[in-house]
């Protein structure tokens, strides 16, 4: 069973973007064949390749050789028609054979065209070298020149006036009924870039490179109004700094009243013709012209777009209903009439197509569209890029591919890049090798653990980021703690900081320090607080003598004496204690703790925790020797426990020291050999 070219029984896929919590499916995604194939080659593509069966191919040959730059739909709704290049063309679609139905070439490339029956059979066009061009349902008809360059042109039906504007001040007029130019209109504008006719009020309205915007009566010929919008919109941008006066770059009418205007800025200004201020402005934040602006009357909502993005919001409030941001820049956006499907012509050899649901159904001669998507609403995929891997800058380094970055290999997103993933399984393996080695050892080691575990199971703290659960745990009162001692967030979610390893944090990084800049001080008063814990504060007593003399002259004295001694003694001993408050203190060892370091130390519970012939190896590295004589002389020798550093640097003094032997050269060479005695015949002569 099918419809039109598309088989009900099999599968497609379309490319699915949410955007507010709006689906937006790209119909034009996917592999595309080349106009040069052969049509055999072609068949046997589409047989051998998945990927080209399965695309979605809602008209055949909708595309440019190079580019696409304006696109319409006739009255009807039967026809669209887009213009691109190279070599500049006009391919008109027959939306009911889901086909191209015909193509014709021009000499010059189309700036625009206006359609000028309900259907394709009268068409002109305004072409880059001063000429317009007429066609009718035969072919080419006829092509006349015009005195100045123009930019957009607009058609009057009610009196069969051809308006068209450029880089003059004058508005010329053409009347295709006589077949002849009638006499132009004088604006006070320098040049114009977009033109229009409103057909409820048959007022003509005309936006220039200078920001200004005039209306003519075209039954009179006067102008009957202007309206400068680059003072609304230099008012808007004062506070961002912009001088610049922006230029009109997009017109249209939504109803009698309401207009709406694009300026190069990138904002877009809702005008009511009774007002010369705007009672919006929406802005697109990418500082680009805007080039289309078109209403949906159903939701009220307006679409706009630039070179970069197409945005839909509402009229009314500005909020923003959904965008739709493709690849390649655009240049129209046309929208088919009381439906969601929106056709984008852009500067890529594909004309984009997306379908949007929730902004209307799917237009007649594409109703197969709604059940396709309500298939694909019904069986959700994850939305992954299965082909693409996201990596950051740093992982970049680490395989060795940071050279890569700003080639077609990285597409740039968010603080990363997406590249190929069998690019970066393949950089993966060579950079190490025995990863998945390491990583099998990880999986078995975790599955003995989980086996070992016994059924009594103790609230230990975790082996990963200790430090932290002790906060968090500190932090949360007890009667609100929703977690466990091995999972202090309570979110298994997030179980894995606190038993993969690789969610380690390492506390002497740079970036850990710079985030927490007084995490030194409090460290320090920490350990100041634990080291306490192994110590007692000593009293102060009495000075010796004082005491005793101060009792017995109490002894001796009288009982009027008492209070006045009593009082002098308490007196003296807060003094005492002011004074020994910012002075040093005296502490003691507490009582069962065997004290053997400042940073280290360690009490009895911690020592009945060892084996026994662990602690015959402690005490074996701290005490050497033990000698004594007959006469009570006793002695011991300490050997005092080295550390890395010492080590190493004892090492690094070797090594060097070798070294300058075995390089050094002897200066024994340098001294004269001293001669023996000479003897002649046996007597010794010298």
């Amino acid at each position: 069973v099918t419809y039109g070219e598309f088989p009900l029984h099999t599968c497609y896929k379309m490319e699915v973007t949410t955007s507010l919590d709006v689906k937006v499916y790209n119909l034009s995604a996917g592999k595309s064949l080349p106009e040069w194939v052969s049509e055999r080659k072609r068949r046997r593509l589409l047989k051998d390749d998945p990927g080209l069966r399965q695309r979605i191919e809602l008209l055949q040959d909708f595309s440019m050789p190079t580019a696409s730059s304006r696109m319409q739909t006739s009255a009807d709704g039967q026809y669209i028609l887009a213009t691109g290049t190279y070599k500049p063309r006009v391919r008109c679609y027959d939306v009911n054979q889901l086909s191209m139905k015909f193509e014709r070439c021009f000499d010059a490339e189309a700036i625009q065209f206006c359609i000028l029956s309900e259907d394709y059979s009268k068409v002109v066009f305004l072409q880059n070298d001063r000429h317009v061009e007429f066609h009718s349902q035969s072919g080419h008809y006829y092509r006349m020149r015009m005195p100045k360059f123009g930019r957009d042109m607009s058609y009057h039906p009610a009196s069969c006036d051809l308006y068209v504007v450029g880089v003059s001040n004058d508005i010329y007029r053409l009347n295709l009924d006589q077949g002849r130019f009638l006499n132009s209109l004088t604006s006070n504008m320098s040049a114009i870039n977009v033109c229009q006719f409103n057909t409820q009020l048959h007022l003509f309205a005309a936006g220039s490179e200078k920001g200004q915007v005039e209306c003519w009566d075209p039954r009179s010929r006067a102008r009957v109004g202007n309206l400068d919008v680059a003072l609304s919109v230099l008012q808007h941008m004062s506070d961002l700094g912009h001088s610049d006066i922006p230029s009109i770059t997009a017109l249209k009418f939504l109803d009698s009243l309401n207009l709406a205007f694009g300026v190069s800025t990138g904002q877009v200004l809702l005008f009511d013709i009774r007002a010369n201020k705007p009672y919006h402005i929406q802005d697109h934040h990418y500082n680009l012209p805007i080039n289309t602006i078109s209403f949906q009357d159903d939701q009220d909502l307006v679409l706009s777009s630039d070179s970069k993005i197409l945005k839909i919001w509402e009229r009314n409030t500005g909020k923003l209903f959904t965008s739709v941001e493709p690849i390649a820049s655009i240049n129209e956006v046309c929208h088919v009439a009381q439906s969601g499907l929106v056709l984008l012509a852009s500067e890529s050899p594909k004309m984009q197509v997306y379908y949007i649901p929730a902004l209307g159904p799917a237009p007649r001669w594409c109703s197969f569209l709604d059940s396709l998507t309500e298939e694909l609403e019904e069986n959700p995929e994850p939305s992954v890029y299965e082909d693409y891997k996201f990596v950051t800058l740093k992982d970049l380094e680490s395989l060795g591919l940071s050279h890569l970055v700003g080639t077609n290999l990285l597409r740039a997103y968010m603080h990363g890049y997406f590249m190929d993933i069998k690019l970066y399984n393949k950089a993966k393996s060579i950079v190490t090798p025995f990863a998945f080695e390491e990583y099998k050892r990880n999986k078995i080691k975790e599955k003995l653990d989980s086996e070992r575990t016994t059924r009594v199971n103790k609230k230990q703290l975790p082996k990963v980021n200790r430090d932290l659960a002790v906060k968090l745990i500190e932090s949360a009162p007890s009667q609100n703690m929703k977690g466990t001692v091995s999972n202090p967030l309570g979110d298994e979610r997030f179980s894995a900081i606190f038993s993969n390893p690789d969610f380690t944090i390492d506390q002497e990084s740079e970036e850990y320090k710079l985030l927490h800049p007084v995490l030194s001080k409090h460290e320090k008063k920490k350990k100041k607080a634990a080291l306490l814990k192994h110590f007692e504060e000593i009293e102060e007593s009495e000075p010796e003598g004082q005491p005793s003399d101060m009792e017995d002259d109490f002894d001796s004295s009288s009982d009027d004496d008492k209070e006045m001694w009593s009082q002098f003694r308490e007196e003296k001993r807060q003094a005492r204690t002011l004074s020994n408050s910012s002075g040093p203190k005296m502490y003691e060892i507490k009582k069962g703790i065997d004290f053997h370091s400042i940073n280290k130390p360690q009490d009895s519970t911690q020592d009945r925790r060892l084996t026994l012939g662990k602690l015959v190896e402690n005490e074996a590295e701290s005490v050497a020797e033990g000698t004594s004589t007959a006469f009570g002389n006793k002695t011991v020798s300490f050997k005092l426990k080295k550390t890395d550093k010492v080590d190493t640097q004892q090492e690094r003094v070797k090594t060097h020291q070798k070294e300058r032997r075995e390089v050094g050269r002897s200066a024994k060479s340098l001294l004269s050999k001293r001669k023996g005695p000479v003897y002649w015949r046996g007597k010794r002569i010298k």
